[in-house]
């Protein structure tokens, strides 16, 4: 079986124009100063069975003595497995990151065995679009709604035990998944063990890590001055929303886009492959930085052409005003002249 969530869409970064930019003004993500590293940066972190997601991100901001985190989709309690957190000023990322799709590892217990071929048809029935209700012990209202299922698969069944791997839209309810299939079978089910594998761009590889593998690099940088463990165990923001597709910008595009600015077709350098009005968007700097979140006004090949319009409507900003010099004018209040 394909694992592919819609973030996985093959892209290609067309250029629109050749351009450089100026190395006196802003920063290669993984170059920032590490105090900068840490305020701008994201973890993949493994949630242990136990606290509540929130309990864990103010672990984070306490390790990191930190005013503000976010996570990227909460873990009930008992849930382990991939909670990415967005620190400090990345903060204002982490609605990318909770609307990216999810993977779960999940152990259904059936009340009564089935035969495989009954179990499989109804797989079939709830892969796609779904109509689900939340749990009575939700952080949302109850009503129904519509939800994705991008792949369902049974990896293994031993009498009433049922291991499957579910990708799933952002808000899916793996323990309503659950009932509803037991349900349709017949047989009533519940889930008994649920493990998120994946949260948007993130996946359980080499970068995930544990609550005590921040505190040992915290640590080691606080008595030793050492940053290489902070830096292997916190990544750039913009590592957390790779799974959006982008639009480069020149260097004097970006002030303007820091206050506030939609962005108009002159100041796009590159653009994805695949964009259509509507979908968010990553707009960022020629070094990789990511400078806002945007809705796009265009598809990429009326982008590609375009000589004038606005191609973005800036809807987060995520670089501070003034990293780059400003290359935009405005009308002076009494003179109607430009600066």
């Amino acid at each position: 079986m394909d694992y592919k969530l819609p973030a996985d869409s093959e892209r290609e970064l067309k250029e629109k124009v050749d351009e450089t930019t100026d190395p006196e003004h802003g920063l290669l993500p993984n170059k920032r100063p590490i105090k900068e590293h840490i305020n701008n940066g994201v973890i993949n972190l493994d949630k242990p069975s136990g606290p509540t997601s929130h309990e864990v991100v103010s672990w984070v901001k306490k390790i990191l003595d930190l005013p503000k985190a976010g996570h990227g989709g909460t873990l009930d309690p008992k849930v382990t497995g991939l909670l990415p957190v967005m620190l400090g000023d990345a903060t204002k990322s982490v609605g990318a990151l909770m609307s990216a799709g999810k993977e779960y590892i999940c152990l259904m217990k059936l009340h009564s065995t089935v035969k495989k071929t009954a179990l499989m048809k109804v797989v079939e029935e709830f892969t796609g679009p779904i109509y689900q209700k939340p749990p009575i012990k939700s952080a949302v209202k109850r009503e129904v709604r519509i939800r994705n299922i991008y792949y369902l698969d049974i990896l293994e069944m031993d009498g009433t035990n049922v291991l499957m791997r579910v990708g799933c839209e952002s808000g899916t309810y793996i323990r309503k998944l659950c009932h509803d299939m037991g349900a349709a079978l017949g047989t009533g089910a519940h889930m008994q063990e649920l493990r998120r594998t994946r949260s948007g761009p993130f996946w359980e590889d080499n970068s995930t890590i544990t609550l005590f593998d921040l505190k040992d690099a915290m640590v080691i940088y606080q008595e030793s001055g050492d940053e290489s463990e902070l830096r292997r165990v916190i990544l750039p923001k913009e590592l957390g929303l790779v799974h959006l597709p982008r639009i480069i910008i020149r260097d004097s595009a970006v002030d303007a886009i820091c206050h506030g600015a939609s962005l108009a077709a002159p100041g796009v350098v590159k653009i994805d492959t695949g964009i259509n009005p509507g979908d968010r968007v990553l707009v960022m700097s020629i070094k990789g930085e990511a400078v806002a979140l945007a809705d796009a006004l265009m598809d990429t090949d009326a982008v590609l052409e375009a000589e004038t319009g606005m191609v973005a409507d800036t809807k987060r900003v995520l670089m501070l005003g003034g990293t780059y010099p400003k290359g935009w004018t405005a009308k002076t209040e009494n003179k109607g002249e430009t600066d």
